[in-house]
């Protein structure tokens, strides 16, 4: 593979690194995509290499730039890039680094990375990027340095970074090289390292990817961490390692030898290499057992790495046949392995000094898994023609399974021994069939589930498989499980899912959506009885021809929905629909309507209410209660049958009804003009509808305010409805216009919604 840093010269026409930073700060500001992507691709003839053009694409947006730690951004890239390369990680992976700090100087890098290097790269850089700017934002001082003395502080952060890492696992690896880098960095230059730092690497990523296997970077920032976490301690351990450090090599080296040699003379390949010290597992192992350091086995410790499984246990009885072993010591990690894959055997035994030497055995691909982890599968996940998607779609699903259900038990991890609620004490992570993560409550089913993922789903849940087998639906699910839904076409929820006592709801938000679908269900078939009541009343009244919505407004509703719903809960009375569809009108001789208009009153020279009937002298009038006129409404006439001639608003749709059916009865009214020195004014009942909030004293409150303006009230109809009330008050006017100043007045008291003539 091509170092990282070694780039083949430009040569011919292309552009040269200079005008390609050129073009690329052009594409920042002028956002020109198209130019940057050509030059992206030309700048190296016959370019394949997606590690080459990765670097060369960022090295004019990176020169120059430093991290806020003070380290050069390209030189933290590429060292970033060779400890990916270390752990075994792909060329793939490595390209990705440097597009991950480039897109920080794009406008839009999604855009543009994905034209120049293909929607793998961008999404895996795009998702990095968001994640580092989670853990920026949630690492100011004060909360970081509580969180020296305080773990569960983290909890929020841990949760964030577990769901960004389920995306794309590979986040992980590329964060997880980045810390190590940061932690060398800060070594190498002896700077002062913040202690939030510090300590983020060694409870955060060192867990993390000892949960993941790659041992490689975990030893790595531990040991670094705990250096400039606890400088003084780091110092007296390492002192102690180096005290006869050379009579305990040449002693190590001499029973390696032998060992090796009189394992191959068994018919057993193995390859027996020293063990490396690490300081930090070296403290934790003496504040764990309270040892002291000449109390530690592992001072001394040897790895045989063999071929197979069964040459693993071969060399195990070898081993005890020729050394001392303590029992209390064994452990069979191939049997029994870590909940991170970890495989091994660990077994302690005495010399014939009586020495402690602590051996591990391990076949070669578990030696692999232990130093690179998922790492490895990664790489080799990569390595097929098709990119990032180079292995079949079933072992793609398995192994990003595997991943997910490491990261979940990496947050238990980390959670253990919080002195309060740790990140998986309230709530549990379950994938989808799809490998997508579901986060839920502790205690939720397959139906919280199903409800998570989508409404309908949860509606037409009928069944669950739990990591393929059936489970009842109120089974309690565990984090890293693989949950389906088994669903029908056309489904509702039960109503037993609203049962506490049966176990299958604990989501707040699920038992909402059930909640819902059930009042839906219940306004629809309330609405629906009051649409027929209301219907079959017009039916009867002869009023079928009338708009719904026309009814509802007139009694003061907002829509006829409204009105069929309080109609259906008996809230509503239809007597007060008859009111208005049968408006009472006082009784008179039946006559004949051809003779009201041929005999006039004579003396008489206005109508009933101060109305004329233009042309015709003096006929008999009444005013419509339907739509009660009053001055100076614009008005019409139509000749009743046998009650004289009925005058109505012009905009009354009881009105317009009957003229449309009888146009031949309308005739023209106007209202009288009273004389001079008549001592009465006329006045002319009209209809007020007022909706408020319901309180106490509201009636008494817009009483008083028709007392004050001297309007006279004959007549009030008052329902509550929901804290709602509506209201009608009859009142009598001279003249429309002094009745919107009184209207104005009342819809300024306390609680009124609305004030308005019918």
């Amino acid at each position: 593979m091509r170092s990282v840093t070694s780039l083949p010269p430009t040569t011919g026409d292309s552009p040269s690194i200079a005008q390609l930073h050129k073009q690329m700060e052009q594409a920042r500001t002028a956002q020109a995509v198209p130019d940057l992507i050509a030059a992206t691709a030309h700048a190296i003839p016959g370019q394949v290499n997606a590690l080459v053009r990765a670097r060369t694409f960022a090295e004019p947006l990176l020169a120059g730039e430093v991290l806020g730690t003070g380290e050069n951004v390209l030189a933290h890239a590429d060292a970033v890039a060779a400890i990916l390369q270390g752990i075994g990680g792909s060329e793939t992976m490595q390209a990705a680094v440097y597009l991950v700090y480039a897109s920080l100087h794009l406008n839009r890098p999604l855009e543009v990375l994905t034209k120049a290097f293909g929607p793998h790269f961008a999404s895996l850089a795009v998702e990095t990027v968001k994640l580092m700017h989670v853990q920026q934002q949630s690492r100011n001082a004060e909360r970081l340095v509580a969180q020296a003395h305080n773990p569960a502080l983290q909890t929020e952060t841990v949760r964030k970074m577990l769901l960004g890492f389920s995306r794309d696992v590979r986040v992980v690896l590329l964060r997880l090289a980045s810390r190590l880098q940061t932690l060398r960095w800060y070594a190498a230059d002896k700077q002062p390292i913040p202690p939030a730092l510090a300590h983020e690497a060694l409870h955060v990523f060192a867990p993390l990817a000892n949960r993941l296997g790659i041992w490689q970077l975990k030893w790595e920032i531990e040991d670094l961490s705990f250096r400039f976490l606890e400088p003084e301690t780091y110092r007296e351990i390492a002192l102690l390692l180096d005290e006869k450090r050379a009579e305990r090599e040449i002693y190590m080296e001499q029973l390696r030898q032998r060992l090796e040699a009189q394992l191959r003379a068994a018919s057993i390949s193995a390859n027996v290499q020293g063990r490396p010290k690490h300081i930090y597992s070296i403290v934790k192992k003496m504040r764990g057992k309270r040892l002291s350091f000449d109390q530690l086995f592992d001072i001394r410790a040897l790895r045989v790495v063999v071929p197979t499984v069964k040459d693993c246990y071969s060399a195990l009885s070898w081993v005890h046949q020729h050394f001392t072993p303590i029992e209390s010591e064994f452990d069979d990690y191939i049997a029994r392995p870590k909940p991170n894959g970890y495989q091994s055997l660990h077994t302690v035994v005495r010399d014939a000094q009586g020495k402690a030497i602590e051996i591990q055995i391990r076949s070669q691909a578990m030696h692999n898994h232990a130093e690179n982890g998922v790492a490895a599968h990664w790489a080799y996940k990569e390595a097929g023609t098709k990119g990032y998607a180079g292995v079949s779609a079933t072992g793609e699903y398995d192994a990003k399974i595997a991943v997910l259900r490491q990261l979940l038990a990496w947050g238990k991890d980390l959670s253990e021994g919080l002195p309060s609620k740790g990140l998986f004490d309230d709530r549990i992570y379950v994938l989808t069939p799809n490998a997508a993560v579901i986060e839920l409550p502790e205690g939720a089913t397959p139906v919280d589930f199903a409800y998570a993922v989508h409404t309908d789903l949860g509606h037409r849940c009928r069944g669950a498989r739990v990591d393929g087998v059936m489970v009842p639906l109120n089974a309690p699910l565990q984090s890293g499980q693989t949950v389906e839904i088994i669903t029908v076409k056309e489904g509702r929820p039960s109503r037993d899912w609203l049962n506490a006592e049966l176990g299958y709801l604990h989501s707040n938000r699920a038992k909402a959506k059930v909640r819902a679908w059930f009042n839906a269900q219940a306004t629809q078939e309330t609405v629906a009885r009051g649409r027929e009541s209301v219907e079959k009343l017009l039916q009867r009244e002869g009023k079928t021809a009338l708009k719904l919505d026309d009814l509802a407004l007139q009694l003061g509703f907002k829509s006829a929905e409204a009105l069929f719903e309080v109609v259906g809960k008996d809230e509503y009375s239809l007597r007060n629909i008859e009111a208005v569809l049968r408006p009472a009108e006082p009784e008179v001789p039946q006559q004949d309507p051809q003779s009201l208009v041929r005999k006039p009153r004579s003396g008489n020279t206005g109508g009933k209410g101060g109305v004329l009937v233009v042309g015709m002298g003096s006929l008999m009038t009444q005013l419509a209660k339907c739509c009660r006129p009053a001055p100076p409404d614009p008005i019409s006439g139509f000749v009743t049958r046998g009650k004289g001639v009925s005058v109505h608003r012009q905009d009354c749709s009881n009105f317009r009804e009957m003229a449309g059916r009888n146009q031949e009865r309308v005739i023209e009214v106007a209202w009288d003009t009273p004389k001079a020195n008549s001592a009465q004014t006329a006045v002319y009942p009209v209809d007020v509808a007022v909706q408020a909030m319901d309180r106490q004293g509201l009636l008494r409150d817009i009483s008083d305010v028709f007392a004050r303006e001297k309007t006279n009230v004959i007549g009030v109809q008052t329902q509550s409805v929901k804290g709602v009330a509506w209201m009608t008050f009859t009142v009598e006017v001279s003249d429309a216009g002094h009745l919107h100043k009184v209207l104005g007045i009342v819809a300024s008291v306390p609680g009124v919604r609305s004030a308005r003539r019918r």
